[in-house]
C-alpha cells in the first residue's frame, strides 16, 4: 500500500495562497501526512529536493509554476530516485499541466496523489534536464520578456500581447539539425523541442508528444515570405495552420547547430549556445497524472 505521506515543495510567492492551505488541510484530514516547505531564492528548491529524499519521503509536490516544476524535476532526476513527484500548478501558463489534464484548482490537483505514480520521460540538453519543452527564436523572446506585473493582471494572454508588440523585432535565426532519420537546415523564426505539447501560455507547438514514448517532438518554423501572418498564427494557438507550415520530427535524439547562437528557454530557464545535442531520458521519473492524460501513450 502507498504510503500517505509527501512534501509540498511550494513557491514563495503563493505562501499565503489560501486555496493552498486549505487544499492541504484537506489531505491532512484524509490520512496524508503532508508537510509543506516554501522556497526563498534560486537553488532553494533543488535544496529542498534532496533534504526530502535523505529524510525518506516516498513523494515530492511541486507546487508553482513551470518553473519550479522544471527545478523540481531536475533535482529528482538527476538523484536517481525512486520517490514520484506530483504537480500543483500555480503559474501563469501551466503549460505542462494543462496538456496533462492536470486540474488547476488544488483540492483536486492534489486528488491525484491517489493515483498511482507512472514513469515518464524527461528531456536533456548538455547536461540540463527539462521536463516540459524546449524553446528558440520569437516565440522564447516573447517568452522571457513578458512581464511579471502583466502575467499578474491579464495570465495567460500576457504572452499574446507581448508578442503582438514586439513584431518589430521579429528576426529569424539559422539553425542546422539532425538526428535520426532527420536532417533539415535554414531560417526559422520559432523552434520547439518538446517532451510535452505546449509552451508560453498555451502555444501548442507539438499536439502529438507523449511523456512516455522514448522520444522528443520537434517543431520548426521555417521563416516565410508572410512573417507577421505566421507569427500571428503562432501567437494565436492556431494549431492546424501552423502545423501546415511547420518541419516536424520525433527522435530519440537531436543534434542543433546555430552559427550566430541561439536563445533557448527550458521550461523557463534561459540558456544559450552554437552547438546543443538534445536527448530523451525514458521513464526518468515517476509522476503521478491523470489515468487517461492525452500525454500518456496507451
Amino acid at each position: 500500500m502507498q504510503e500517505r505521506k509527501a512534501l509540498l515543495i511550494l513557491h514563495g510567492k503563493q505562501a499565503l495562497n489560501a486555496d493552498v492551505r486549505t487544499a492541504v488541510e484537506a489531505r491532512r484530514a484524509q490520512g496524508w501526512q503532508l508537510d509543506v516547505r516554501v522556497t526563498w531564492e534560486a537553488g532553494d528548491a533543488q535544496r529542498l529536493v534532496n533534504e526530502a529524499l535523505a529524510a525518506g519521503y516516498p513523494t515530492l509536490i511541486a507546487g508553482g509554476g513551470d518553473g519550479t516544476l522544471r527545478d523540481v524535476a531536475e533535482a529528482m532526476a538527476l538523484a536517481k530516485t525512486q520517490a514520484s513527484l506530483a504537480l500543483l500548478p500555480l503559474g501563469t501558463a501551466n503549460d505542462f499541466a494543462r496538456a496533462a489534464g492536470v486540474a488547476l484548482e488544488p483540492q483536486a490537483a492534489l486528488a491525484l496523489l491517489d493515483e498511482p505514480a507512472q514513469p515518464i520521460d524527461l528531456g536533456e540538453v548538455d547536461g540540463q534536464v527539462f521536463l516540459n519543452m524546449a524553446t528558440g527564436g520569437f516565440g522564447s523572446n516573447v517568452t522571457a520578456n513578458t512581464s511579471e506585473e502583466l502575467k499578474r493582471v491579464l495570465g495567460g494572454a500576457a504572452y499574446f500581447l507581448t508578442g503582438l508588440t514586439r513584431f518589430a523585432e521579429v528576426r529569424s535565426s539559422f539553425g542546422r539539425f539532425a538526428g535520426p532519420d532527420f536532417d533539415w537546415e535554414g531560417e526559422f523564426l520559432a523552434l520547439g523541442i518538446g517532451n510535452g505539447r505546449q509552451a508560453g501560455g498555451g502555444h501548442v507547438l507539438c499536439p502529438q508528444a507523449q511523456v512516455n514514448d522514448g522520444l522528443l517532438d520537434v517543431c520548426i518554423v521555417p521563416a516565410a515570405t508572410d512573417v507577421v501572418g505566421t507569427l500571428g498564427t503562432l501567437l494565436s494557438g492556431g494549431i492546424n495552420g501552423l502545423q501546415s507550415v511547420a518541419v516536424s520530427a520525433r527522435v530519440p535524439w537531436l543534434e542543433v547547430e546555430a552559427p550566430e547562437g541561439l536563445d533557448l528557454n527550458l521550461d523557463g530557464e534561459p540558456m544559450e549556445s552554437r552547438q546543443l545535442r538534445f536527448l530523451a531520458l525514458p521513464a526518468a521519473l515517476r509522476v503521478h497524472l491523470p489515468a487517461q492524460s492525452a500525454l500518456l501513450q496507451e
